[in-house]
């Protein structure tokens, strides 16, 4: 297949569905020319223009031109591509002359759309790295690239793998272009894969489906709809350490959802239980810290308790130590039960990190605020019993989400699983499946047991 046909069946397509879904189209000269040259990485005026429009007062011409500065010179590698995206989630500050302290400067406001700038382009050529590298597609908010695309014939048969072929010679080639990009994409017209840049193992590239499947057009506008890119860039992409190596994830279609769905449970004080099915190896962790994080920052919950309950003391430490590397300043792990009794009693506010054995003898009406949210990993097992009835017993007017990666059906594989929806409704309000992963979704991590809700067992209005 000639590049021609290429360009024509799958790029030129992608771009238009993006430029329907609110995206500016900028031809390669004009892109080139607010860039300045082939080795410029932002579209620099709109950039100046964007950061004084979004930090009144605070930045200025000059503090804008010292935020590009530092922001396109970041570390070509993971490092500075963590600092990159601390950039996007106004993390780095500048100094304000006149109030005499830093001051957080957007770049990026994920709230309100409208007042960003989306532009797309391609043929993007880019020789400020090892080697002159040409990307498909690339696309700006506010003059910044997020997202690159390579795009590839349908009749290519090891299209995708060829694609992401290009996207690993990139980073090797262009890294300092890749240092600011966060997302990349590889379009294959049948089908549209995404992944985190900086991590381009196969097994960490997605296969992007929305509330069902659909053709290439409704892929890419649901990927790109302006609102949920900014969403995904700002609230669904992890920077963790292990061992003392930073990697980064992108949450995959199924945690979005879920992540979604509890964050609107949580928003309902008509409702406070649901349950979570993330099937095993299907990334119920990160779930449940991108669920942490919402409810902590998110102010409409007003400064909110979270108790994360894990089943494992391995993973309990474990735990704590990823949670610190993904930016939590307020986490505790309560090491017995008194120091857990007196977390709650003192009406402690941020993360808790504890196991369901710690609510052993508690007494009754520990705290009874509304605003605490109790994460129960593996909530098919943690909290059955007695121990259950003290947890809901400390915590009487808790929000209670369970997360789980058994089967949730009447079989003996689901019965741990139905057991925790009966120790939800002992306080006379029902559990709702907020989110079970369908067999359409189906990763290759993913089993292949369809949820009905006809016979999951649990009831409830969604």
């Amino acid at each position: 297949m000639t590049f021609g046909s290429e360009r024509h069946s799958v790029q030129n397509p992608l771009i238009r569905y993006a430029v329907e879904v609110g995206w500016t189209y900028l031809p390669p000269e004009e892109a080139l020319r607010l860039r300045r040259d082939e080795s410029g990485i932002v579209l620099h005026e709109v950039l100046v223009k964007q950061l004084q429009r979004l930090n009144p007062g605070i930045v200025d011409h000059m503090k804008a031109e010292d935020v590009i500065r530092r922001l396109t010179s970041v570390y070509p590698n993971i490092e500075g591509n963590l600092q990159g995206w601390e950039y996007l989630n106004g993390l780095k500050t500048v100094f304000v002359e006149a109030e005499r302290r830093e001051r957080n400067v957007r770049l990026l406001d994920p709230d309100t759309p409208e007042l960003n700038t989306f532009h797309v382009t391609d043929e993007f050529y880019f020789t400020g790295g090892a080697k002159p590298i040409r990307a498909d597609v690339v696309f700006f908010i506010n003059g910044i690239p997020v997202v690159i695309v390579e795009t590839k014939s349908a009749t290519r048969i090891e299209g995708i793998a060829e694609a992401l072929d290009q996207i690993r010679r990139y980073h090797r080639e262009g890294a300092e272009l890749m240092a600011v990009l966060q997302l990349h994409a590889l379009a294959h017209l049948l089908k549209f894969y995404y992944g985190a840049t900086w991590n381009t193992s196969r097994k960490s590239l997605y296969n992007w489906r929305d509330e069902q499947a659909g053709d290439f057009e409704t892929l890419v506008k649901t990927f790109f709809a302006p609102r949920r890119i900014l969403r995904v860039l700002t609230e669904f992409i992890l920077f963790a350490r292990k061992d003392g190596e930073l990697f980064k994830v992108v949450l995959r279609p199924h945690q979005i959802r879920a992540v979604e769905r509890v964050i609107k449970r949580a928003r309902d004080p008509e409702k406070r239980r649901g349950l979570i099915w993330h099937t095993q190896g299907s990334g119920k962790t990160y779930t449940m810290i991108t669920v942490a994080k919402r409810l902590l920052e998110d102010p409409g919950f007003n400064n909110p308790t979270v108790l994360m309950l894990v089943d494992r003391n391995e993973l309990e430490q474990q735990l704590f130590g990823n949670l610190e590397a993904v930016g939590f300043t307020r986490v505790q792990v309560a090491n017995s039960k008194r120091h857990l009794y007196e977390l709650l009693k003192s009406d402690y506010r941020g993360l808790i990190v504890s196991m369901i054995h710690k609510f052993d003898d508690i007494p009754a009406n520990v705290n009874l605020r509304e605003n605490i949210y109790v994460l129960v990993d593996e909530a098919h097992r943690t909290t059955g019993g007695k121990l259950g009835n003290y947890l809901m017993g400390a915590l009487p007017n808790a929000t209670y989400i369970g997360f789980t990666g058994t089967p949730i059906d009447k079989t003996a594989h689901g019965k741990g699983t139905s057991k925790f929806s009966a120790l939800m409704t002992r306080k006379a309000t029902s559990t709702s499946i907020l989110y079970a992963n369908p067999l359409k979704t189906a990763l290759p991590c993913l089993c292949t047991i369809l949820w009905r809700p006809t016979n999951s067992g649990l009831t409830g209005k969604r």
